[in-house]
């Protein structure tokens, strides 16, 4: 991998690129701490940088690597109402045949289901933006009295609404570095930010690591002990996801093709196959359960519903960041909704009936398999096993470090969850350098 980052830095096109990311990544981080108009920045110290004997209430949650981990800041809610209005327009171009048939029109309709998702992403924006303020007036959210954020003699209606502006604009900057890094950049701008969210928080968790190695209440061998567990673990997720993310069931497929000049009865055939990979649906199943299971906090952070506090305790699945203890329930509604959602994106990502009638056209048959309707149902069985196989995957991926914190006490900074997109992630762009660095020898060779 080393060696493919050298031979990418030495081409002068693709070092324009990188240090363009590099540009944008950097901007992105500085806009995460810039505070938000109105906030009391003494507050706001004491609640990232906690005295000496007070618990740290600055959690990594996963939900706050999406929105961007910079709360308080004009870039507070990051990439993630982008993120929702994109997953519910590819739903709706499934469920909308309008939506479907301007997928199919070609540039044309990919632009126009392009603005149409941005304009849903600055309504999503607007609508977090006053919630998100509202929670900061009773900070932190769900867990009792709180206190306002915002500067005493800044605690009035025109102080939030610019706040909640400033916090929609900072959303709209983000997305447009997203386009602009998808555009001029190496793969996904939204993945990059996301990427570079997790990241950042790396420091912290490696000072937190150890911390509680040389904690002296746990004594210098229960703290290497604790240390040692969390980096076997850590090394058991990341060669976990790495082998199942470059997993794929193949499908045998032939090709019949007639010979030269011809004449039948004497074809040829060709051998191909159809690569469907395990993790199908991606990471998009987690990011909707997390969501889910989030919204009754946010909801009860802006009421203060005693039903809703119930609620609240009932689903808390995870105690990082969080003042709430981790409910049995909620562990098990999460692993539900992973599998729920895993297997509903997997029936629309794809097409079995398609598939078929694709390779029908093209004279290709699976070997063993009639065409038509066998064929689709041999697919959709396969991508059946496949959803089932993955949706054990993202679970288990989610639970280790929860169960880990759960029955030993030993927590960690980065869930499981963090460390499958810093993966999928990483991955992605050495296949992109990879495939950039082809081209451009290709190039070279026929010139």
């Amino acid at each position: 991998m080393f060696k493919i980052f050298i031979n990418a830095w030495r081409v002068t096109d693709i070092r324009r690129k990188l240090l363009f990311i590099f540009l944008l990544l950097f901007i992105y981080r500085i806009g995460s701490v810039v505070p938000l108009p109105g906030i009391d920045l003494d507050s706001l110290y004491l609640w990232r940088f906690p005295a000496e004997g007070q618990a740290a209430t600055q959690g990594a949650t996963f939900i706050s690597l999406i929105m961007g981990g910079g709360h308080f800041s004009v870039f507070a809610m990051g990439i993630a109402p982008y993120i929702t209005a994109s997953i519910i327009m590819q739903l709706l171009t499934y469920a909308i045949p309008a939506i479907s048939q301007m997928q199919k029109d070609g540039e044309d309709g990919r632009k126009k289901i392009g603005q149409i998702t941005r304009y849903l992403a600055v309504g999503f924006a607007v609508l977090q933006a006053a919630g998100t303020v509202f929670s900061y007036t009773n900070w932190p959210p769900g867990v009792g009295d709180g206190w306002n954020m915002f500067r005493l003699e800044h605690q009035n209606m025109l102080v939030y609404v610019t706040a909640t502006v400033a916090m929609t604009t900072g959303t709209i900057f983000i997305m447009w570095l997203a386009e602009l890094l998808t555009e001029k950049g190496i793969g996904s701008g939204a993945s990059f930010l996301i990427f570079a969210n997790i990241l950042a928080g790396l420091p912290n968790g490696i000072l937190g690591l150890w911390g509680m190695a040389t904690d002296p209440a746990t004594g210098v061998f229960m703290g290497a002990l604790q240390l040692v567990v969390v980096l076997l673990v850590f090394a058991f997720i990341i060669a976990f996801v790495v082998l199942v993310h470059e997993g794929e069931r193949r499908i045998p497929v032939q090709n019949a093709r007639a010979a030269a000049g011809g004449r039948s009865g004497t074809g040829v055939k060709s051998q191909s196959h159809i690569p469907l990979k395990v993790n199908i649906a991606g990471v998009l199943p987690i990011i909707f359960a997390v969501s889910i299971m989030h919204f009754p906090a946010q909801i009860h952070g802006f009421f203060g519903n005693e039903g809703l506090g119930t609620v609240v305790r009932w689903l808390n699945f995870t105690d990082q960041g969080a003042a709430l203890p981790i409910h049995p329930f909620g562990v098990l509604m999460y692993m539900v909704l992973i599998f729920a959602f895993t297997h509903f994106y997997t029936s629309f990502a794809v097409n079995p009936v398609e598939m078929a009638e694709n390779m029908k056209k093209n004279g290709g048959f699976i070997p063993g398999i009639r065409p038509g309707k066998p064929t689709s149902d041999y697919i959709a069985a396969t991508v059946k096993r496949l959803s089932w196989i993955g949706s054990c995957f993202y679970a288990l991926i989610a639970l280790t470090p929860i169960l880990l914190d759960w029955f030993t006490a030993v927590p960690i900074g980065f869930g499981g969850t963090t460390i499958l997109i810093v993966i999928g992630v990483a991955l992605e762009f050495v296949k992109q350098l990879e495939s950039q660095l082809l081209m451009r020898h290709y190039k070279g060779f026929l010139s």
